[in-house]
């Protein structure tokens, strides 16, 4: 959660390569906060990258509730 709170405000479609950020957007996208791609390398040594083009309506929502100290619906 706190991730998607960092990118609330970032101009997006935003290009992930961190390890520990990669981790953050496919949770995020799993649980349906945020659209993303996520490609993974086929170069030994090369990680994966994520572009991520939306939050969605329901991580918009995450992200007011989470501001206003409310449980997540």
């Amino acid at each position: 959660m706190d991730y998607l709170l960092s990118i609330e405000h970032v101009h997006l479609p935003f290009r992930v390569t961190d390890e520990h950020a990669l981790q953050c957007v496919r949770v995020l996208k799993a649980a349906g906060l945020i659209e993303a791609s996520i490609v993974g390398s086929d170069v030994p040594g090369k990680d994966s990258v994520a572009d991520i083009r939306a939050i969605t309506g329901k991580g918009r929502v995450a992200i007011a509730h989470r501001r206003q100290g409310k449980p997540l619906p």
